[in-house]
């Protein structure tokens, strides 16, 4: 039996121009118009599926479920083919799916406005999207290397970047203008001062990182640098890790468009796509490394524990967030200290948000990894028109004055009350006039305006529905007076993704004026004072 040895070809003879690979990225430059034209006409027109592109299940059925149009990286097609045909047997809704360089994905969703989802080779990508506003929640999926493409048994014995510029050596690349793993390698080698002498040795570039795979498949060239888990369709290729590409990580992930006309399908699909027992379980099977993801679960349930004082700030958010993802958050509203004594029983939530740093750090064992978000200050209430003429704390000693105040074990407030009251060196004066101490700051406002109270001591916010009856007077001087608030995810929450969406919508702008409005001081990402 004999064997056909196909011989190198010969190195084609190339032009100088004034700067070696001009032609190719050209011609480049007009591929990627071409795919970004194809890609807009496709969603705007809905001519039906393209190269690229998968059909509806159902055929275009109109009557049957409004496909989710997903635009995908080519990346991360074989992968998504296979959960794809999972959720469509599952769920029977078909998806939509347009495969192609992530930024011309990302042109086609901001010029059409119209899809569900992206999923983008690199974040780097969401990132640009998020600031054109195209995002609504994002989905974190897994990680892949860039790594060096070649034969089974790597005959060039290709083991740094070195050998990738040898004349032997022909190289394909994908466009560093229009695929992720281009702009990475670029971004990766240009640091090192790499990138001019591999940009002018390449070959080819091509439109996507599969074009490189199938390149090197052939024989056209010798090397590629791909994402290596493309390399799960090709048998008779190897991954080489080279030195230089290993800061080269793409981090994957998908979100759901703010534009989609079924966000909670979408967001069910995403949900679907991103649990560790579904799609994840997909991604690790086809080379990727997935995240540690969420249970899956139809309709998840998380729940959330929260200072009462926090109510009016954050719950209008978690009702918009609900409807948007399908979800449902169960929220435990009451006095940290009650809330603590709890979780010390052993009643664990999936997050925490508390009124004051420390009855986080009372919890640190459950919630490792707190972020704190905004501020809230003591003040002192009084009657409208401040009939009693209180102007500081020394003034609720005055004789038969009736005060109201947190109580010290039950509730964040009491417990910031009392550090105040020490630091003034009035505390045993001050008690003396303390009638009543509650678990939350609502109940001492309840009792202000029902008259019972001549002065209280209670968070700004608590004030903040009630100017009409009540007038506040800040504490001067007492820097303790000044309540920070955490939120953060329980260790062993099996929805942690969920709740870290959550968070992104409490962090939001829109979300962050709400705190404003409530009486609360915004202050993740200021800088130290020192700064």
């Amino acid at each position: 039996m004999s064997m056909l040895v196909r011989p190198s070809p010969p190195r084609p003879p190339r032009c100088k121009p004034p700067r070696s690979g001009f032609v190719q990225r050209q011609v480049l430059v007009i591929l990627g118009s071409l795919a970004v034209l194809g890609l807009l006409i496709a969603s705007m027109f809905n001519l039906g599926p393209s190269v690229g592109q998968s059909s509806p299940a159902d055929g275009g059925n109109s009557a049957g479920p409004q496909p989710l149009v997903v635009y995908c990286a080519a990346s991360n097609k074989s992968v998504m083919e296979a959960v794809r045909a999972d959720y469509e047997q599952q769920f029977g809704r078909p998806l939509q799916i347009q495969y192609g360089p992530s930024q011309a994905l990302l042109a086609s969703a901001q010029v059409t406005g119209s899809g569900d989802l992206f999923l983008p080779a690199d974040d780097s990508y969401l990132e640009l999207a998020r600031e054109k506003d195209l995002l609504a929640d994002e989905f974190p999926l897994a990680k892949m290397q860039a790594v060096v493409a070649v034969p089974k048994g790597n005959p060039q014995k290709i083991e740094r970047l070195a050998d990738l510029l040898r004349d032997d050596v022909r190289v394909a690349q994908a466009s560093f203008e229009g695929a992720a793993i281009g702009k990475m390698t670029r971004e990766v080698l240009t640091k090192i001062g790499q990138w001019d002498a591999l940009h002018d040795h390449t070959h080819v570039f091509t439109t996507t990182v599969n074009e490189v795979a199938n390149n090197v498949k052939i024989g056209a060239v010798d090397a590629g640098i791909v994402f290596d888990a493309v390399l799960h369709d090709y048998d008779s290729l190897e991954a080489i890790t080279i030195p230089e590409l290993a800061p080269a990580t793409a981090h994957i992930s998908a979100a759901t468009l703010a534009g989609s006309r079924q966000p909670q399908q979408a967001a069910h699909f995403a949900r679907y796509l991103s649990a560790r027992d579904t799609g994840l379980k997909r991604y690790a099977e086809f080379g990727f490394q997935p995240v540690e993801g969420d249970v899956w679960s139809e309709r998840p349930e998380i729940t959330l524990y929260a200072g009462s004082m926090l109510r009016p700030a954050i719950e209008a958010t978690i009702t918009a967030f609900e409807e948007r993802e399908g979800v449902r958050v169960s929220r435990v509203y009451n006095g940290c200290g009650i809330l603590v004594a709890q979780m010390k029983a052993g009643q664990t939530p999936d997050a925490y948000f508390a009124c004051d740093s420390e009855f986080m750090t009372q919890v640190k064992s459950i919630f490792p990894a707190p972020t704190s978000l905004s501020q809230n200050e003591l003040v002192i209430l009084v009657q409208k028109g401040n009939p009693h003429n209180v102007k500081t704390l020394a003034d609720l000693r005055k004789e038969g004055l009736r005060v109201g105040i947190g109580h010290e074990k039950q509730c964040a407030m009491g417990w910031l009350t009392q550090r105040t009251f020490d630091e003034s060196g009035l505390k045993a004066e001050l008690m003396k006039n303390v009638v009543v101490q509650t678990p939350t700051g609502d109940m001492l406002v309840n009792q202000m305006r029902s008259g019972s109270l001549d002065a209280a001591v209670a968070y700004l916010s608590n004030a903040a529905g009630s100017a009409e009856f009540l007038d506040a007077i800040r504490i001067q001087g007492i820097p303790c007076s000044v309540a920070t608030q955490p939120f953060a995810i329980a260790k062993d929450s099996e929805h942690k993704q969920l709740a870290q969406r959550l968070l992104a919508a409490i962090r939001a702008q829109e979300s962050q004026a709400r705190f404003s409005s409530e009486g609360f001081r915004w202050i993740e990402g200021e800088q130290p004072a020192h700064e």
